[in-house]
């Protein structure tokens, strides 16, 4: 790892969702809030801005070494690969993530210059439904992080928020997001958390 990365971590928030300005949006900004507060480098991707196309399942990438796309996904797979700190959003849409989101993970299988083992994850995951919405959603991401030997560090629901932005509403779940965010850079920094909670509050009103 450079002296850059040691003394200020990358945090990449990547979110699923095709709106901006959406619950998934706010969410995973908040996470990126925290960690910045804590010292973090931290940068945002819409994947919907991005050209990403959907894994042929040609096994060009396992034989040559390089997918049949060319699109943006290469260089979203640098940054990833730079990163220590994944935050991972996506709504839920009929009981699974987003087209975006899905598109995006099924390119992993010749994402192999990326070292998934080194990473640690937080999922952010907004829904019009009750938690149990959720369920295949989190089970999805849950065991392809494990498979792939990756760190969970929380799973952030926010239940029964449809309007856009209307999770902002929520403080409760927007301070735990920033408090995420924190405590995964405080811990790569070893450094005890001597704040109050009153800095991510004021972090997220400013």
């Amino acid at each position: 790892m450079q002296k850059e990365e040691q003394a200020h971590p990358r945090v990449l928030g990547v979110v699923g969702s095709p709106r901006r300005g959406g619950n998934t949006d706010f969410l995973v900004e908040a996470v990126l809030t925290g960690a910045e507060k804590a010292g973090a480098l931290t940068e945002k991707i819409i994947l919907n801005e991005l050209e990403i196309k959907p894994c042929q399942a040609c096994n060009r990438c396992r034989e040559t070494g390089s997918c049949v796309h060319e699109d943006d996904l290469p260089e979203l797979l640098e940054k990833m690969q730079r990163s220590q700190v994944w935050v991972l959003g996506t709504p839920v849409y009929w009981w699974g993530p987003t087209s975006q989101f899905k598109a995006f993970v099924d390119r992993w299988y010749g994402a192999k210059h990326v070292n998934f083992a080194e990473k640690k994850v937080i999922l952010a995951i907004p829904l019009g439904g009750g938690k149990s919405t959720a369920d295949h959603t989190v089970g999805m991401l849950t065991s392809t992080l494990t498979y792939l030997g990756m760190e969970l560090l929380d799973t952030l629901l926010a239940p029964g928020v449809n309007g856009l932005g209307e999770v902002r509403e929520h403080a409760s779940v927007m301070q735990r997001a920033c408090h995420a965010g924190r405590d995964a850079v405080k811990a790569l920094l070893h450094v005890e958390d001597a704040k109050s909670d009153e800095s991510c509050l004021h972090a997220l009103e400013t």
